[in-house]
């Protein structure tokens, strides 16, 4: 069978068992702090395990792109040298929510795996959980009894807390598991008789296929475990495993889900896959980081230098280092993987395919910029002078600054003869580590809940307050603040999503009279929660919840011009153009497209007119709520690349054969209400993205005003001439001479003092020292001086001293031949005199320059220079 034909038979398999089949979550997660990236197929079905949204299919099954490189399930440093791990990977999973439990979960995946897969029952094993007394958890004697029916018991394995409790996370659902192992050892090999010994053992050969996990637990802050309001079954089988076992293969890279990567990869570099392990591994490293790298950058998220984009461009930048360095890709060509990648995955993740070209640009421009910044780092590490030992925080700023990883500078130590400080290097690397965690730690509570309701109601499309209740609370810490998350049970204030920020306002106790500010609002796991900095003193009774009018009513200026200038966009640049991230608050809206050229100003203008010709139409909302998702697509609606959508979604139009997108945003009632758009900005932000930033309503009104009050003010200066404009230009063509006239004043200036200087020369065993102080306006007529000195005297050795506005600075130049006989260094001698003026500095070996605070230390910097000669 093929991959693809072993992928439709898992979900045909579930979808005759009654299973609902629903489609990839993105890799990227965007509602979930706990998350940066879909590590698991339970990710996205988190809020029906914890009871807090109304399950609608009560079975569901899917393939889910997960990616693990970062947290607790972090597989990044063995991919490409084993066998079986990976980066991105699939997970086919087959779901209850409090329907069916452990006797059709078991039943069914012994039933797919011997019976439809064809998968010999002597090479498979089971685990059970055995309990946990510290846990107060009993042995899983009901998955025990029931594997029975399948499993000789010599084939049942008893697996302790970390194999067979399953837990995402340090909170959240959790519950025991019972895996499926398969023993891929040949024939001969699986007569040993130790093919139960091998299980969880890291065996290559005897891995895990299936995993069968009971939610029954949610745990919590305090460690303890709480039972969930009803039990789930969540299994996960990883799709590369199962494709590498029914082909037979003896590693998931021989299947023909990487061949066709890995042998493209060996052609263009002129070897062969298999001859060599150092070139397989980095054959792997590319065949899977390409695929991590491609559907994170097609899900929205771009390589940047924190967080999630962090995290990809690392990814990347390994995988261009084993090119590099094992097989000698010193040109970019990661990015050529892309096409190949996206026709694999056509008609399966098709956000890949449709967007192709757009994730191959971004990955061209990222390698050049690496690749760039890595012969540097390879540059620096052959100027290092030490001698045995490659100092550890050296080590570390190439891993840090130059992306090299520690075992790509232990290889070029070690073909030097020399060794690397391993232990300054981690020290180095925890002190980064633990900064980097206390930056972004947040300290979650449990909630505590107040009055048992169903999930919260959002009506805030309709009614900007409501009277509510409080469901529950719970206190969170981050950077040494403390806030408080509140829960209602119903709530007129949107969460941040789309784009578009939390709603802001009020909370007001009707018992109480107490009033809250209510400073935010986000969404996690399908949640609404509030951001508060204080609690109720009295959750009883009933409270009154009220937006803030103005600031949602700017911000839905913003939203809804976001759209009109969407639609805009494309009908002045193409229909390839589209959203790569947006931002829409009361001040601006920030909107990233997928295009790659600066926009013209005759561009700008004329998406400036298109956008506000559609507000003065006035266009009256047409919003369509609950729409079947294909129904909505088949309309031509616009459906953003990244998000995820329902089975049913919101459909936002101002005009039908204008502007038409799915989104959950809050907008206007007409779109005069917008009342004026102006593009204040526009540049790139990534390789093939540009951002625009605009303003609507009040704010582009107060703009206008403080433009014309601007112009108005500099005509006034100009004594109001008729022809303002030429009359300015005048002003700076005249002053451009100006400038040029005293550049040309300061360097004959400059030039004069040369002979005056050389009368000053000091002959000392070969070397003509010149030591001065000068009177010169700028560094540029210092940095002349030196030169013009250094053009004329041969041995020179110069050190220069100038005050300028106040500042002391010290100028060395050395004759480059003098450099190279007596070993001077300019750049260390510059920076040994500034400590006498309060300073610092640098340069090269020839020439170098340091600032100071301190002018009167400057004399004693001079007379100190000689001492270096």
């Amino acid at each position: 069978m093929t991959a693809k034909e072993i992928r439709q038979t898992f979900l045909d398999f579930f979808k005759a068992k009654q299973h609902h089949i629903v489609p990839s979550a993105p890799i990227v997660v965007k509602n979930d702090p706990t998350l940066m990236f879909t590590n698991a197929g339970m990710n996205q079905f988190k809020d029906l395990f914890l009871g807090e949204a109304a399950i609608k299919y009560p079975r569901v099954a899917d393939t889910q792109r997960c990616l693990r490189v970062s947290g607790k399930h972090n597989d990044l440093e063995e991919v490409g040298i084993d066998t079986y791990h990976h980066t991105m990977f699939e997970m086919l999973g087959n779901w209850s929510f409090g329907d069916y439990f452990k006797k059709e979960a078991i039943a069914w995946s012994w039933e797919l795996l011997t019976e439809v897969y064809k998968i010999p029952k002597d090479q498979l094993y089971v685990s059970v959980f055995q309990g946990d007394e510290n846990e107060g958890l009993p042995k899983d004697t009901e998955a025990y009894e029931i594997w029975k029916q399948y499993v000789p018991e010599e084939r049942i394995i008893l697996g302790n807390k970390k194999d067979n409790f399953w837990e995402m996370g340090d909170t959240g659902p959790c519950g025991p598991c019972s895996e499926i192992h398969v023993d891929c050892r040949s024939a001969e090999e699986r007569k040993d008789g130790k093919g139960k010994d091998l299980v969880n053992a890291d065996h290559p050969q005897v891995i895990e296929i299936w995993n069968n996990v009971f939610m029954q637990f949610n745990r919590l802050k305090d460690g303890s475990l709480k039972p969930l309001p009803a039990k789930h079954v969540d299994t996960g089988m990883g799709f590369e495993r199962l494709v590498r076992v029914l082909q037979e293969k003896k590693s998931n890279y021989d299947t023909d889900v990487f061949q066709p990567l890995i042998q493209f990869i060996a052609g263009k570099a002129g070897m062969a896959y298999g001859d060599d392990e150092k070139t397989d591994i980095a054959m792997r490293v590319m065949a899977d980081h390409i695929r991590a790298i491609s559907f994170v950058i097609a899900d929205g998220q771009l390589p940047s230098n924190n967080k999630a984009g962090y995290v990809i461009r690392r990814i990347l930048r390994r995988a261009v280092r084993y090119a590099y360095t094992f097989l000698n890709f010193k040109e970019p060509f990661l990015n050529e993987l892309v096409p190949l990648l996206a026709n694999q995955f056509e008609g399966v993740f098709n956000e890949l395919f449709e967007q192709k070209d757009f994730v191959q640009k971004v990955v061209l421009e990222e390698e050049v910029s690496f690749l760039r910044t890595l012969a540097t780092g390879i540059q620096r590490f052959e100027k290092y002078e030490g001698k045995d030992i490659i100092d550890g925080d050296f080590a570390f700023e190439l891993y840090d600054t130059f992306g090299f990883p520690i075992d790509l500078t232990d290889l070029m130590a070690r073909e030097k003869g020399m060794s690397v400080d391993m232990e300054g290097f981690n020290k180095a690397l925890d002190v980064q580590k633990n900064r980097s965690r206390a930056a972004t730690a947040i300290d979650t509570g449990d909630w505590i809940v107040i009055n048992d309701g169903e999930e919260s109601q959002f009506i805030g499309y309709d009614y900007l307050n409501a009277d509510t209740e409080v469901l529950k609370y719970r206190k969170i810490s981050a950077k040494g603040k403390e806030q408080y998350q509140l829960v209602l049970s119903i709530t007129p204030f949107y969460a941040e999503g789309g784009g578009q920020v939390g709603d802001q306002g009020y909370l007001t106790s009707n018992k109480t009279g107490q009033k809250i500010r209510i400073t935010d609002t986000k969404k996690e796991n399908g949640l609404t929660v509030h951001f508060v900095n204080e609690l109720p003193s009295d959750f009883s009774g009933s409270f009154y919840a009220e937006v803030d009018e103005d600031l949602r009513r700017d911000t839905e200026n913003n939203h809804s011009a976001t759209h009109l200038m969407h639609a805009a966009l494309k009908q002045v640049l193409g229909n390839h153009v589209n959203q790569k991230g947006s931002l829409v608050n009361n001040d601006l809206l920030r909107f990233d497209i997928s295009h790659f050229a600066k926009l013209t100003d005759e561009e700008i203008k004329n998406v400036e007119d298109i956008v506000n010709e559609k507000i003065r139409a006035n266009i009256a909302l047409k919003e369509e709520r609950n729409v079947p998702y294909q129904k909505a697509i088949d309309s031509g609606v616009t459906a953003l690349f990244g998000e995820k959508y329902g089975e049913f979604v919101r459909v936002i139009t101002f005009d039908d054969e204008f502007s038409k997108e799915l989104c959950g945003g809050t907008h206007v009632k007409a779109t005069g209400q917008i009342g004026f758009f102006k593009i204040i900005s526009e540049g790139a932000v990534a390789a093939g993205v540009r951002r625009i930033e605009a303003i609507t309503g009040t704010k582009s009104a107060a703009v206008i005003r403080e433009q014309f009050e601007l112009v108005q003010h500099i005509k006034n200066l100009l004594n109001s001439p008729k022809d303002f404009v030429g009359v300015l230009g005048k002003i700076i063509e005249e002053n451009s001479g100006l400038k040029k006239e005293i550049e040309k004043n300061v360097t004959e200036r400059a030039l004069a003092l040369r002979t005056d200087l050389e009368s000053k020369i000091e002959n000392i065993d070969g070397v003509n020292f010149i030591v001065s102080r000068v009177d010169l306006p700028n560094a540029d007529a210092v940095k002349t001086l030196a030169y013009a000195v250094k053009g004329a005297v041969q041995n020179l050795f110069l050190v220069l001293g100038v005050v300028i506005d106040g500042k002391p600075q010290l100028t060395v130049a050395i004759d480059d031949e003098l450099v190279k006989a007596k070993n001077y260094n300019a750049g260390q001698i510059v920076r040994e005199l500034a400590k006498d003026i309060q300073g610092g500095g640098g340069g090269q070996a020839f020439y170098a320059t340091a600032g100071g605070k301190d002018a009167s230390g400057l004399d004693k910097a001079l007379a100190r220079a000689k001492s270096f000669v």
